[in-house]
């Protein structure tokens, strides 16, 4: 298991509409995992965002992936 992304990523209704972010910050996990969708290296994002930590970028991996395991109850 990697980092407990909860310290990193937050989520309030009043900003983003509840959207989750970084923590600190107006950027939405979404827009990181596009960019890492996208194929985009952490050295470029951080370039983009320079106020991002390798761990807040990890942390969101860590957000979907615990996302991608959620599991409902299906009838």
């Amino acid at each position: 298991m990697g980092i407990d992304w909860r310290e990193y990523i937050i989520s309030t209704p009043d900003v983003l509409k509840g959207k989750p972010r970084i923590k600190g910050t107006r950027i939405p996990v979404s827009l990181i995992l596009d960019y890492l969708a996208e194929g985009k290296k952490t050295e470029y994002i951080i370039k983009e965002f320079p106020d991002l930590t390798k761990e807040q970028i990890t942390a969101c991996l860590e957000y979907a992936r615990d996302l991608a395991e959620f599991e409902i109850a299906v009838s």
